[in-house]
């Protein structure tokens, strides 16, 4: 069973087990020669500087740190070393290290604490040994012994907080992944509906008018494919904008907002009949290329509302710069409805009597367009009054909301 603080688990920990293995080594050399100056001529001598060697050699090996047998192997020439020359006691330093990284504590520490009384054992047999030097040994392992603890639990703990800040982020990534992906749905689902969706319906109401006046008003009923066919390439141009994530046509081609909306006022004119009236208040001042885009997206979808349900006779629009703010107005007489009830009959609202009308689109993709621009959007309406669409947007761009 390996240590928790082995190599695998703590690449880092390499080099001081090599430090921990040369300075055993250079310890047994220094006991050896001290025992070779005082005992040359003692019996055991070959046999101490064999086991020696052997006790290097294996220990140089790494084997004792990856193989517990092999380390057992060590522990017990070490220990018949200690027995035969008390001054090899010098080399527990690094064995204590050696145990305390090969086993758990529960096995560590009983080793530890042998290994102790053989160092208390030769201290005691050294000739003229100081009798107080003999609780030495045990205060030095001890200490050594609870600041390895210490150590290795901080690590432990540093290595678990470190994999749930990992774990944090991957699943805080995947959180934002999932937010920017229902972000995109939202804001794809906005421009279909203000786009390819209100063309759409612009298209059927034409083609079913065409196709009733086909055999009483010929040039009528061509007039509405001619007016279904325009709105079908503008549409189209939209597409491939929306596509490729770019501003309204419209927008485009007239370069400003204000251009634009008179452009969308005079051809809602033309195409359906219904008088809509553009007008500015204010002197124009930079806009945010999304506000524009918002706003313009807004005046259409209000303007298709009002075509479809409000059975208006005019409509108007009006734009203006308010100091910190633009705010767009769509206003039409129509039929009006109950905003707090979301009703039929404005731009917006919803008309249970009209085929598409009950999709109830309208007013919720205003609100996430605004929403993300840190504007609002007012409805004032009544039944029979008519009805107002405002929408105002910072002429700043609102901070990132995260």
């Amino acid at each position: 069973m390996r240590h928790p603080l082995s190599r695998a688990a703590d690449p880092d920990a390499g080099w001081l087990s090599a430090v921990m293995r040369l300075v055993f080594v250079l310890l047994l050399g220094t006991s050896l020669t001290r025992y070779l100056t005082h005992h040359l001529a003692s019996p055991l001598t070959p046999w101490v500087i064999a086991l020696s060697l052997a006790l290097a050699a294996g220990h140089l090996s790494g084997l004792s740190e990856r193989r517990p047998a092999w380390l057992a192997a060590v522990l017990g020439s070490w220990a018949v070393l200690v027995l035969m020359a008390p001054s090899f006691a010098w080399c527990a330093v690094p064995l204590v290290y050696t145990v305390l990284r090969a086993f758990p504590p529960r096995a560590a520490i009983p080793l530890v604490t042998v290994l102790t009384a053989l160092v208390m054992v030769a201290q005691a047999r050294l000739p003229g040994a100081d009798p107080t030097l003999v609780l030495l040994p045990p205060a030095v392992a001890a200490l050594a012994t609870a600041v390895f603890l210490y150590m290795q639990r901080q690590g432990a703990r540093q290595r678990k907080l470190i994999v749930d800040l990992i774990r944090a982020r991957r699943e805080l990534a995947a959180v934002e992944r999932r937010q920017g992906a229902l972000s995109e749905r939202e804001r794809l689902s906005v421009e279909i509906h203000d786009t390819l969706a209100q063309g759409l319906s612009s298209q059927q109401m034409l083609l079913q008018a065409a196709e009733l006046a086909w055999e009483q008003d010929t040039a009528a009923a061509r007039g509405h494919v001619r007016t279904a066919a325009a709105i079908t390439a503008r549409n189209l141009t939209e597409a491939r904008r929306f596509v490729h994530d770019l501003a309204p046509a419209d927008l485009a081609e007239q370069g400003t907002l204000e251009a634009a909306l008179a452009a969308l006022a005079e051809r809602e004119a033309a195409e359906s009949g219904l008088p809509v009236r553009f007008q500015l208040d204010g002197s124009p001042v930079p806009m945010p290329a999304a506000a524009q885009s918002a706003l313009l997206r807004i005046a259409q979808g209000a303007l298709a509302n009002v075509r479809e349900h409000a059975r208006a006779h005019r409509a108007s629009i009006t734009l203006s710069y308010l100091g910190d703010q633009a705010v767009l107005d769509v206003a039409d007489d129509g039929r009006g409805f109950t905003p707090s009830l979301g009703g039929p009959g404005g731009p917006g609202g919803r008309d249970p009597a009209v085929p598409g009308g009950g999709r109830g689109h309208g007013l919720p993709a205003m609100r996430a367009r605004l929403r993300q621009l840190g504007g609002t959007l007012t409805v004032e309406s009544a039944p029979g009054d008519g009805t107002v669409v405002s929408a105002a947007v910072p002429l700043e761009s609102p901070p990132e909301v995260r």
